[in-house]
């Protein structure tokens, strides 16, 4: 019922996904070419664009596909104006490029941190700034950030990423303020916790740092199934699964054991790797491999052991609350 609900939403619509080359944005991508959009694809590379407008193709979506980096305003216009001549409106804007540098702070390239705050926080807000008024002009459209619960809770290590995530969070709760007079515009924040994507391959790693996805990271796919599903039913916040919602939980219950612990691991990586510098994508657009999944640690755990894995996750916070309340 729920797929038949979806297609009948979702044909001939049109959607823009920034970051599209790649990761979760190119599993968006294809979630929503699958269901018969016009979709509009998004990235500052033109070889990934590339593959993705022909794997969105292959599903029988009709796509364009626009060289874009979201930090500059008017290329952020320009991408607007070929969405429009392309379906004739935008019903959907997925807010979701992104970089990240990862690294102690005084060791990260200033201008690389300046790129992270441009490409983040300036990019989610220069496609805001822009789609919202031809929202109003139309009188619908949703616009569905992919925020991270990097906007509850800090990544160690990773302060520029951390403060563009709280920036976006802010910003975006501001805005439903805003259009919450107007009943068929909406704005969605979905939280989700790290992705087995490319994200980590692309990301710029300094300070020695080298690491590969925690075999407990989430599915990039599933994530932007419930990208689609805010597109469609909207809602103000939402945490796609359990890990992410448990994750922001425990921050909020013990937050210094959290960021201290995380931290210290990163601190014992750092020393151990000892890898050279890498820039990452934050200056350049993503090179090898464009595709949605990236290298993890391990094998990835099923479904049935992450929900395990989680369930007893949940009772030792219930086992450590009932101690400290009868403390």
């Amino acid at each position: 019922m729920e797929e038949t609900n979806l297609l009948l939403a979702l044909k001939g619509k049109t959607v823009v996904i920034t970051g599209a080359s790649s990761g979760v944005g190119l599993a968006t991508a294809e979630a929503f070419s699958t269901y018969g959009c016009k979709v509009v694809l998004a990235a500052r590379g033109e070889e990934g664009l590339k593959i993705a407008a022909q794997r969105c193709a292959a599903l029988g979506a009709s796509v364009l596909q626009v060289s874009t980096d979201v930090s500059e305003y008017a290329a952020v216009q320009q991408l607007l104006a070929q969405a429009i001549a392309f379906g004739g409106k935008v019903d959907y804007w997925i807010n979701n490029a992104g970089v990240m540098a990862s690294g102690r702070f005084e060791e990260i390239p200033i201008e690389v941190s300046h790129q992270v705050v441009k490409t983040n926080l300036i990019g989610y807000l220069n496609c805001a700034h822009a789609v919202l008024p031809v929202f109003k002009q139309q009188k619908f459209g949703v616009l569905v950030n992919n925020v991270s619960i990097g906007g509850f809770m800090p990544a160690p290590y990773s302060a520029v990423y951390s403060a563009t995530k709280f920036g976006i969070k802010g910003m975006m709760e501001c805005l439903q303020g805003e259009i919450s007079a107007e009943e068929n515009i909406h704005i969605c924040n979905l939280y989700p916790q790290i992705q087995r994507s490319t994200g980590n391959m692309h990301s710029a790693k300094y300070s020695g740092l080298d690491f590969k996805v925690p075999p407990l990271a989430a599915d990039p796919k599933d994530t932007a199934h419930q990208l689609l599903k805010l597109a469609v039913f909207p809602k103000k916040d939402k945490f796609p699964d359990f890990s992410s919602w448990a994750i922001k939980t425990i921050h909020d219950l013990f937050p210094k054991i959290v960021v201290n612990t995380a931290s210290a691991g990163m601190r014992l990586m750092m020393k151990l790797k000892n890898a050279d510098p890498n820039g990452g994508n934050v200056l350049q657009p993503s090179r090898y491999p464009h595709r949605i999944y990236g290298d993890a640690m391990i094998s990835t755990p099923s479904r049935t052991t992450k929900k395990a894995l989680g369930f007893g996750l949940l009772l030792g916070m219930a086992v450590v609350m009932l101690t400290n309340r009868k403390s």
